[in-house]
């Protein structure tokens, strides 16, 4: 992580606290643990919400088939015009709520996973529902929705529509943060 990506991290949570969820990046050890949960060889197709600064990004193109299509989702424009230039065979869109339309633009018909970093507590009812639909929607039968956060508050959320395969903690973050593995429900 360089010292440019953590100053402008904890700038734009200073701006935006409530679409940024925290002062610091993604540590390696909850990106590793992460991707430690997808099955690699069965991914055609994945995204990954709230790529922020692209430190889950750069674990996932270090397991991703290079014939694989990858999304990347990042409201932030600075944070997103940095993941264009580095991640430039990835598609690179600012709105997550637009993902099913973004698909269906580059010829992607589903998703075997998600991964997102998004801070789902923080949004409107009416923008986490909106997001979460655009998941499951965007979701093959049996694909994985894999999302951290900062508590456990999304649990019962989650229940209703995933089957919460896991979850695990991790310490080695700041904050700490919580790994939710779900399934799509077929």
């Amino acid at each position: 992580m360089t010292n440019y990506n953590s100053l402008l991290f904890l700038q734009s949570f200073i701006r935006k606290p409530k679409e940024i969820g925290s002062v610091w990046p993604s540590s390696r050890f909850l990106a590793r643990k992460m991707v430690q949960q997808v099955a690699w060889e069965e991914v055609g197709a994945i995204a990954e919400l709230g790529s922020g600064t692209g430190v889950i990004t750069r674990e996932i193109q270090s397991h991703v088939s290079k014939k694989a299509s990858v999304l990347l989702f990042e409201k932030n424009e600075e944070m997103n015009g940095n993941l264009q230039k580095e991640f430039p065979d990835y598609i690179c869109s600012q709105n997550a709520v637009e993902m099913l339309k973004i698909m269906d633009h580059h010829g992607i018909n589903q998703l075997d996973c998600v991964i997102s970093g998004l801070p789902f507590f923080n949004f409107s009812k009416e923008l986490r529902e909106r997001l979460l639909n655009q998941v499951i929607d965007s979701l093959k039968p049996g694909g994985y929705f894999i999302a951290f956060q900062y508590s456990l508050q999304m649990k019962n959320l989650l229940a209703r529509t995933f089957h919460i395969e896991r979850i695990q903690y991790v310490p080695l973050n700041f904050p700490s943060a919580f790994v939710y593995v779900c399934k799509k429900l077929n």
